[in-house]
This record gives structure tokens, C-alpha cells and sequence, in this order.
């Protein structure tokens, strides 16, 4: 199937594997892209020696084109950027916006460029700044996420830019595919899928606890870093968002010396960061603080396998998936489920 986005990127399906923290590593990019779908390596909570050797690893595993995901705030971002360059990746992925300088660098050297928004006017923004396409997250999607569902946020952006909109929040197979492209996107972007594959790293247990879920297991809440976040509900969560503002405010920064022990940053480098991300929101400094809790409460559950310690960073769509193929079989699967909806709509006429 070619569309704008498979042109692009020069991928064979219409379909993203999102960036996601401690999920989206090595192992799990080469398996799409092997499988057709554009991968994207995670690299936030890489240091950047992890991350060129990240890339590197993905290279060995496959010939296909993958991109790399950063934090466009990040106080090393010039430096991922030279290292994604340098590293001969096709496409640059942005959870935040990134600026009109790193989208100028990054496309003088033929990388392509495709931030992630939740709202329109941002998707405007990233356009008009020279953006190659760009990824829309309704509210839906698993993590940070906004409070627009896609089916309504999705259009708007299509009418408001000229560049290929990508749909994220709520797929997870062929049906949902078709939608998308219905609505006029280049194609789908999907994390919670991807992660529940056999190529995905994390640990049984959590995938099991994702495979229970049901749809109302999955909750938007603000106890974990002061951000709407959506995540299964578990006791864990439930107990943030019982505490007190001080005993959530002290686990933040034991956390936060955790995460800078692990990230490489120094304590100069995370308070900028902070400053960057409560740059135009109405974020208090304890709010900041607690965002220091997001990277290791992921990493307890995607890499050290603790349901109980750790939040599960889930779409919706966790409710209604309940099978670990690998990324081939689930790209052949969706691709033929898409071939089937529209051959149906055609005959329907």
C-alpha cells in the first residue's frame, strides 16, 4: 500500500512504531522496519554513547529505514541530532517541537523530519517550520496525551496542514488503518500494539498485566508527574494519586537522583530540562520535580519486570488486544485485514 508517508520514509506499510521509552530499543525497531513499518528508536532515556550504539545495533539487524525519537528540550539535543546524522538515520522523530534551527540541520542532511502533536495550532507551528510530515496523538494514545479523541483532532489537522498527517491514538489493526486513511492521513502510528509483540522486550508479567486489561482499566490521571498521563490502573496508581503533595514530592527526587544516575545527566542538565518543559505551562516547581518520576516508574515495570512498583504507559487500545505476534505476523495481519475492509467497502456501493 503507498501512500505519502510510505514514500517518505521509504517504507513498504503506511505504519509507525512509536518511540516509546525502555519499550522502542534495538530489538524491537529492526523487527518492524524488517517487517515494513517504519521503527523508531526511544532515545530519551539513552545516554548518547547508548545511543549511538543503539543505532548501530539496529543497522546490524536490518537494511530497512528506521528513525530515532528525541526530546527536542533535551539540554543535549544538538548533539543527538549530530549523532542521528552522523548515524545515516532516515527519519527524526520529535515528541515535543522542535525548533526551526534542528528541523533546518536536520533536513540540510536528508533526514526527514516528523514531530509528534495533540493539537492542531502546534501541527501548524511544526508545518510552517519546514516539518516533512507529522504525527497526531488523540487522546486515545498511551502517555502524555491531550483530551481531543482522534476522530475529531485527526480531521482538523488534515484540513490545516499540506504536509502527510500520521494518525496515533486507538489502532491497533487493519479496520482502524483504513479510518485513518478515510480521514485523509498518510497513515497510522501505534504503541501499545507494538509493544504487546513477541519483539517487544518487556517482561511477561507486564505483558500479561496488558493482555487482562479491559478498557476501563486504562485511566487518565496526574499523580505521576503532574501531566495528563494515561496508564493501567493499578494499585500503585492509585496510591500516588491518594498521597500527599510532600510524600509524592519525596519520592520525585529520590527518583530523579536515580534516573540522573542512570541517564548520565548532570543535576545542571535535568534542571534545564525542567525549565524547558515548564516553559509555557502552568506547571509548579513541584509539578517539575515530580516529572522526575516518569522515567523510573517506566523503567521499574518495562525493564525490571515490577507490576508494583512501576506504571504501564497504555492506549486504550490495551483493552481490546489479546495476542503477542511478532511485528511480521501483525503487519501481515493488518495489511490484509486493510485489503479486506476496502475491497468490502467497494462492494458495499
Amino acid at each position: 500500500m503507498e501512500t505519502a508517508l510510505t514514500r517518505l520514509a521509504g517504507v513498504r506499510h503506511p505504519i509507525v512504531q512509536t518511540g516509546m521509552g525502555w519499550v522502542a530499543g534495538p530489538r524491537l525497531v529492526s523487527a518492524a522496519a524488517n517487517a515494513g513499518a517504519l521503527g523508531i528508536l526511544a532515545s530519551a532515556t539513552m545516554t548518547l554513547d547508548q545511543l549511538r550504539t543503539a543505532i548501530a545495533e539496529v543497522r546490524c539487524r536490518t537494511d530497512a529505514p528506521f528513525g530515532v525519537n528525541l526530546r527536542a528540550d533535551a539540554a543535549d539535543a544538538g548533539d543527538r541530532v549530530r549523532l542521528i546524522i552522523d548515524g545515516g538515520v532516515r527519519v527524526a522523530s520529535f515528541a515535543l517541537a522542535p525548533s526551526a534551527e534542528l528541523i533546518a540541520e536536520l533536513k540540510e542532511a536528508g533526514v526527514v523530519v516528523i514531530p509528534s502533536v495533540g493539537a492542531r495550532r502546534h501541527a501548524e507551528k511544526v508545518a510552517a517550520w519546514g516539518a516533512d510530515a507529522v504525527i497526531v496523538q488523540g487522546g486515545e494514545g498511551g502517555g502524555h496525551t491531550g483530551e481531543v479523541a482522534t476522530s475529531v483532532l485527526l480531521p482538523q489537522v488534515v484540513d490545516a496542514v499540506r504536509i502527510p498527517v500520521v494518525a496515533a491514538g486507538g489502532f491497533f489493526d487493519g479496520r482502524g488503518l483504513v479510518a485513518a486513511l478515510a480521514y485523509g492521513a498518510a497513515g497510522v502510528a501505534m504503541g501499545t500494539r507494538f509493544l504487546l509483540t513477541s519483539d517487544s522486550t518487556v517482561p511477561d508479567a507486564v505483558k500479561a498485566r496488558y493482555l487482562a486489561a479491559t478498557v476501563r482499566d486504562v485511566t487518565v490521571t496526574r499523580a505521576v508527574d503532574g501531566l495528563p498521563h494515561r496508564m493501567l490502573r493499578t494499585d500503585l496508581v492509585a496510591a500516588l494519586e491518594r498521597s500527599g503533595r510532600a510524600r509524592r514530592l519525596l519520592h520525585a527526587i529520590r527518583r530523579a537522583a536515580g534516573f540522573r544516575k542512570l541517564s548520565g545527566l548532570t543535576w545542571r542538565q535535568m534542571v534545564r530540562d525542567g525549565l524547558a518543559l515548564r516553559h509555557g505551562k502552568e506547571l509548579s516547581w513541584s509539578q517539575v520535580l515530580l516529572a522526575a518520576n516518569t522515567p523510573m516508574l517506566l523503567r521499574s515495570a518495562m525493564v525490571d519486570g515490577r507490576t508494583d512498583l512501576g506504571v504501564m504507559a497504555s492506549g486504550q487500545v490495551a483493552g481490546v488486544i489479546d495476542d503477542l505476534p511478532s511485528c511480521a505476523e501483525l503487519l501481515e495481519r493488518i495489511m490484509k485485514e486493510a485489503e479486506e475492509t476496502t475491497a468490502r467497502l467497494t462492494t458495499a456501493r
